[in-house]
């Protein structure tokens, strides 16, 4: 049983979020282990998986980024040491910011530090802004039509992905 499933939900990438706290507090409350005390060992182990995949799926469907990752692997879309090959365009512009970044490292300098950091963020609104536009046309396409989008919706996954490697190494220049 998926995510989307146990909670009675479609599955989407903006899910009702005060629905899925909702949904949670209920489950918590009917898969609470202390309620089952006197029931059979199996019983009790079933509703300890059951507990266990309730907050699980809290976890996962409260958090955008997990949120994706899951649905993308739900769809079979995400395989696990995958070797994607991100568009050119974007390493071309990665690697840019990798060069400066490198520059910093040894050549420390305020306002280029400054610079790259505005770079990088607009990099990243903008692919928050492609990623919203796609999840909101997901969950508004026909289950026939999502297949294109979720392949669009995996690029930009790994984008971010990439990008959030690159918010590491600035994170570590000073």
């Amino acid at each position: 049983m998926d995510y989307f499933e146990l909670y009675g939900l479609p599955i989407s990438f903006n899910p009702d979020l005060k629905l899925v706290k909702q949904k949670f507090y209920e489950l918590s409350k009917k898969y609470h282990p202390d309620f089952f005390i006197n029931e059979s060992e199996e019983k009790q182990q079933e509703v300890l998986e059951l507990s266990t995949l309730n907050n699980k799926a809290f976890q996962v469907l409260n958090d955008p980024q997990k949120r994706i990752h899951y649905i993308l692997s739900l769809k079979g879309l995400l395989e696990e040491g995958e070797n994607y090959k991100l568009p050119q365009t974007f390493l071309m512009e990665m690697m840019d910011v990798n060069e400066a970044l490198m520059d910093l490292q040894f050549d420390p300098d305020a306002a280029r530090l400054s610079q790259v950091k505005q770079e990088i963020d607009g990099i990243e609104a903008s692919l928050n802004q492609e990623l919203e536009s796609l999840a909101a046309a997901f969950d508004a396409q026909d289950p026939s039509a999502q297949d294109a989008t979720l392949r669009e919706i995996k690029d930009v996954y790994y984008r971010s992905k990439y990008l959030y490697r690159i918010r590491e190494s600035l994170a570590k220049i000073k």
